[in-house]
């Protein structure tokens, strides 16, 4: 079953309260999602998409996820 965007911002905002998150995308398969978070200071790109991706609970794992594709932009507050 494909995700909305909205789920796809809850399962975010569990790991990143404070965060600013917006999700876009209308398919519930490829999607993307802007995270903006304090936690993201000193990590590199990498390290910060791990994150993001951590926090949706293997919804993207595997070809039987639920989520196919995440655009992803992260970063630390300006």
């Amino acid at each position: 079953m494909p995700m909305q965007a909205q789920q796809i911002e809850d399962l975010l905002r569990e790991s990143f309260p404070n965060a600013r998150i917006v999700v876009e995308g209308d398919d519930g398969v490829h999607m993307s999602a802007m995270v903006v978070d304090e936690s993201f200071r000193g990590l590199n790109r990498v390290q910060q998409q791990r994150a993001v991706y951590a926090a949706l609970k293997g919804k993207m794992d595997g070809p039987a996820g639920e989520l196919h594709a995440l655009a992803l932009t992260t970063k630390a507050p300006d």
